[in-house]
């Protein structure tokens, strides 16, 4: 037995259904010695039964800022923002280490508090020597949803124009999503004449190639994702190429200022074609952001 108490909390950022752990990956750590509570949640994608089946203790919404200090919190996005100490070690994306809006406050209090956060974005472990890899990361899945709304969303432009998108709920499994894009691409096309082509920046890494997989995956040919990444990129911008694109889906890793991808010279073009910029990264509160 390891002696280590894991504590899943119940997630608060809002619109937030993602867990830090699934049932699978719960039932493995209960296997290998770990003792694991798990909050009752009315928002995880995950049923609490699931969870109880597998051997996990149910506990109370928000139980975690009671947890013994001992127990490890384990979550998936940052934690409200309030002022209390933090006397826990976390695991989370905490959002902080690039100077994103308030990461003096976040970061203040865990040393208030004598806790320890450990940021999933920069958790690493090394596959080779000298070579390290995240080592948990959503980035693919982002990338892969973040295309499939911002296809979704250039149909929906074109046949309500001057509406913005409705909000949207989560789909149930991935074929229903692939399905409905599909749906709006249709629609799209007997709008338009055409099918979109789409612009991937970053599409070498993780989210970029979830983003182009996405597109792949709803039938767009090849020739109509444009795949960029460092090397053409180089050069700086702006880039002509993303306002004659109709979809730009953002998807680098950004810890220095760049020179602006657009602006708004560069979205006066008359061959603009761009309506939908796809922000993935969304790193919205980042100086550097381009």
């Amino acid at each position: 037995m390891s002696g280590i108490t894991l504590h899943l909390r119940s997630e608060t950022k809002p619109l937030e259904h993602r867990s830090a752990l699934t049932p699978f990956t719960a039932s493995e750590l209960i296997k290998a010695g770990y003792t694991l509570n798990v909050e009752r949640s009315p928002v995880r994608i995950f049923d609490d039964a699931e969870f109880e089946k597998i051997g996990a203790t149910l506990v109370p919404e928000g139980s975690w800022i009671e947890a013994p200090q001992d127990h490890i919190i384990v979550g998936l996005k940052e934690l409200l923002e309030e002022d209390f100490p933090l006397k826990h070690v976390h695991v989370q994306f905490a959002h902080c280490y690039k100077q994103q809006g308030g990461w003096e406050n976040v970061l203040a209090r865990f040393p208030r508090g004598g806790g320890t956060l450990y940021d999933l974005e920069f958790l690493e472990k090394e596959v080779a020597p000298g070579r390290f890899a995240r080592v948990a990361a959503f980035g693919w899945s982002a990338g892969f949803s973040g295309a499939a709304l911002a296809l979704q969303n250039w149909a929906w432009q074109l046949n309500n124009p001057g509406k913005p998108l409705p909000s949207v709920e989560s789909y149930p499994n991935e074929d229903e999503l692939i399905t409905a894009v599909k749906k709006s691409i249709a629609e799209g096309k007997e709008k338009s004449g055409k099918l979109p082509q789409v612009l991937v920046i970053g599409a070498l890494g993780r989210c970029g190639s979830g983003a182009v997989e996405l597109c792949r995956r709803v039938g767009l040919p090849e020739e109509q994702i444009l795949k960029w990444d460092l090397e053409e990129t180089k050069k700086g911008g702006p880039f002509t190429e993303i306002v004659e694109s109709d979809i730009f889906v953002n998807c680098i890793y950004l810890n220095s200022k760049i020179p602006n991808f657009v602006d708004f010279e560069s979205l006066k073009s008359p061959k603009r074609q761009l309506s939908v910029v796809c922000d993935v990264s969304a790193d919205t509160t980042n100086p550097n952001n381009p």
